[in-house]
């Protein structure tokens, strides 16, 4: 295709087309060349989908004011597409544009039950029903609020709570967000550019011109004619891909678990550990995200040695500086800190479904129809008991060197890396020669383990290339 309509006119498409497309569906191809950093696309401001732009409406923008308390950019968003979807006529280039999205998406909330069972245990299962309710309550508030006052701008069976889950989904799935100079921020749809689907193996390519409104897309890497062209969403852990966009990465470098750390206010010395944690850069409820590449932040060591202080430790803090919990803060407040860690990881572990080897054995034999939800919802589960091992190896290790005095309690590890096949301990073990990160007791498990180390090794090992100036 040639044009995009939109409110303003067409958009000029100089060798781009919408094509469906194998693996990814629908997306955006190539019909000529393209060199990195190409300009290939522009989408002028009048045509972008934004809060001041639902605002400015003649005809929406005053049901929207009349909210009390103003409605969230989310939900702005989200009702500015329903009701452009559901006029009969007017709003020319803006319908085509809600024509042209997917009928249905694969995120999570719209999972079957068996389907999102599969994950069970996981961040995203627990978010995901969470998420569910929230759904709820909000769609009855926009009721109440908004859409039940005006119900000739606003047809109820057009904006069921389905409707509202559709357009949700929508906006998290394909609006951008954007820094601005001021310290504020925009978030926005773009005609056309969202049609183009994520690759980790491109560049981040979308540019937002704060001066005239309008968003560019370049070419994230060297296209050919017939490739697909990509955008790059950022660097996001599978269970946020299925959350928001529907869709997950086997073997992601990115997957994390969300592990989130709370205090009840009725605790003992709650008020003198709060000013600790503020002090070090957290508050009494704290959500850290470990990661393949780092199973066991600092962030957590620090949180927990402030929860498990006593009277004495707490005399002591306060003649310290604020980084001193970065430090084992005593010998008995370190192993009490780690045992906690270790046995509540273990906990964790033990709350999935289906442990981490069941699952790659029914992913290996076909159990799970390859791209389907409980398969993308078996490749979350992987990822985050993947991480979640990593930290609990890494909590074990550093408690044995505290309890064998070998450890100084500062957050590195005094003791030996166990293999990343097999966890066995050993002084013979072997770095991966390419990325320097991994250690292996044997070429048998470096073989075995190729398969989900190869996508971290070569991100690793392009980290560590020397700058040539």
């Amino acid at each position: 295709m040639d044009n995009w309509l939109t409110e303003s006119g067409a958009i000029g498409l100089d060798g781009l087309e919408i094509a469906d497309l194998p693996i990814t569906g629908r997306g955006v191809r190539a019909l000529r060349r393209f060199k990195e950093g190409e300009k290939i696309l522009t989408i002028p401001g009048r045509s972008l989908w934004t809060v001041e732009h639902a605002y400015a409406d003649s005809v929406l923008g005053p049901a929207l004011h009349s909210a009390q308390p103003p409605l969230s950019v989310e939900d702005t968003l989200a009702i500015f597409i329903l009701f452009v979807r559901s006029r009969e006529s007017g709003y020319d280039g803006r319908r085509s544009h809600v024509a042209a999205l997917p009928a249905s998406y694969s995120s999570s909330i719209f999972f079957a039950e068996d389907e999102l069972e599969v994950c069970a245990g996981t961040s995203l299962y627990t978010i995901t029903k969470q998420l569910e309710q929230r759904i709820e309550d909000d769609h009855q508030g926009l009721v109440t609020q908004v859409l039940g006052q005006y119900p000739d701008l606003f047809p109820l069976d057009k904006f069921t709570i389905e409707d509202y889950k559709w357009a949700l989904c929508t906006v998290w799935s394909r609006a951008m967000d954007f820094s601005l100079p001021d310290g504020n921020s925009v978030r926005l749809l773009a005609p056309f550019a969202d049609m183009l689907n994520h690759s980790s193996e491109t560049k981040q390519c979308h540019v937002y011109d704060v001066s005239s409104g309008s968003l560019s897309v370049l070419a994230g890497k060297d296209y050919e004619a017939g490739d697909q062209v990509f955008i790059y969403y950022g660097p996001l852990p599978n269970n946020r891909l299925l959350r928001l966009y529907g869709f997950v990465l086997p073997d992601n470098p990115n997957d994390s678990y969300d592990l989130v750390l709370a205090t009840h206010p009725m605790a003992p010395y709650f008020e003198q550990k709060h000013k600790l944690w503020i002090s070090a850069g957290l508050d009494s409820t704290a959500t850290i995200s470990l990661t393949l590449a780092d199973p066991l932040p600092t962030s957590v060591l620090r949180y927990l040695r402030i929860q498990r202080l006593d009277e004495p430790g707490l005399a002591v803090m306060a003649r310290q500086q604020a980084d001193a919990t970065d430090r084992q803060i005593s010998h008995s407040n370190e192993v009490e800190v780690l045992q906690f860690l270790v046995e509540s990881i273990r906990s964790l572990l033990d709350s999935f479904g289906t442990p981490l080897e069941r699952l790659q054995d029914q992913l290996a034999s076909g159990v799970y129809a390859s791209g389907g939800n409980a398969w993308a919802a078996a490749h979350v589960s992987l990822g985050e008991q993947r991480v979640l091992r990593s930290a609990k190896r890494r909590a074990e290790l550093l408690l044995s060197a505290v309890q064998n005095g070998t450890g100084k309690g500062t957050g590195s590890l005094s003791a030996p890396a166990p293999c990343a096949n097999c966890e066995n301990v050993s002084a013979q073990l072997m770095l991966c020669g390419r990325c320097k990160a991994a250690a292996y007791c044997g070429r048998t498990c470096q073989v075995a383990h190729y398969k989900e180390h190869k996508a971290k090794c070569r991100a690793t090992a392009a980290k560590n290339v020397p700058e040539i100036k």
